[in-house]
């Protein structure tokens, strides 16, 4: 009819969607078609909590509460939701407040040792009809024998070596150095024999102190600890760079 106004609602609205469970804010677009029900089903997918779990609120483009989204039957056009409104997701499976994701409140299931070892069906027993880890006393006994020769050869090569001597370090994928013998013996910071270098150039890891002790002294990042075998004492002059050449 002439003069009449006809008013055309776009079939999709485009909102915001914040949730109890994350911080983050992110935009879709729904059809305006669809029920609540089907809305919360969606939401779903985007924000992780259960569609029957989840309580909806309308906020406005400035963040205002408007109303709850609270009837499953009606159409989300139904409800006054505008492109940029804000929906948010309150989260009521327990999932916010820790409840199943927190580890420390769940019951654990425990065994007393001596009852474990009797039985047929646990992993323990299978390691040991299969003479696995520390159930292969012939393994076992190896290992410690491969141990116990190379720290004899960790306290032979250290005991050939003394403080004052140029030496020479040599460790598997690092460059070769050169340096002055400063410390050797045990430390505070790993068991075993220890070799303590100031290097000719700052190739090293500290000043000659670990954890606060000092066993020696050096510039920063000329010293360094390294193991007996990976050193070799002997005439090693220090490099000439030419500094002193005019």
């Amino acid at each position: 009819m002439e003069g009449s106004v006809t008013v055309i609602t776009n079939p999709t609205v485009s909102v915001r969607v914040t949730s109890t469970l994350s911080s983050f804010e992110v935009n879709r677009r729904f059809n305006r078609g669809i029920t609540i029900a089907e809305f919360k089903s969606k939401l779903e997918l985007i924000v992780g909590t259960p569609a029957g779990c989840m309580d909806l609120e309308l906020f406005g483009t400035s963040d205002k509460f408007l109303q709850k989204l609270d009837d499953n039957d009606a159409l989300l056009g139904s409800y006054h939701v505008d492109d940029d409104c804000r929906i948010h997701v309150t989260d009521r499976s327990g999932t916010q407040s820790g409840e199943f994701s927190d580890l420390s409140k769940v019951e654990k299931f425990e065994i007393p040792d001596d009852a474990y070892d009797k039985r047929t069906d646990s992993v323990r027993n299978f390691k040991k009809n299969m003479k696995l880890g520390r159930f292969n006393e012939e393994n076992r006994a190896k290992q410690e024998e491969a141990l116990a020769k190379k720290e004899e050869e960790e306290k032979a090569a250290a005991a050939a070596i003394a403080v004052g001597n140029r030496c020479k370090v040599v460790v598997q994928g690092q460059p070769t150095k050169i340096g002055t013998v400063m410390f050797v013996g045990t430390t505070d910071f790993k068991p075993g024999c220890w070799v303590g270098v100031k290097y000719d150039e700052p190739l090293g890891k500290n000043d000659g102190s670990v954890n606060g002790k000092q066993y020696f002294k050096c510039e920063p990042k000329y010293g360094a600890f390294v193991k007996p075998l990976s050193v070799t004492v002997g005439d090693f002059p220090e490099e000439d760079f030419g500094l002193d050449e005019m």
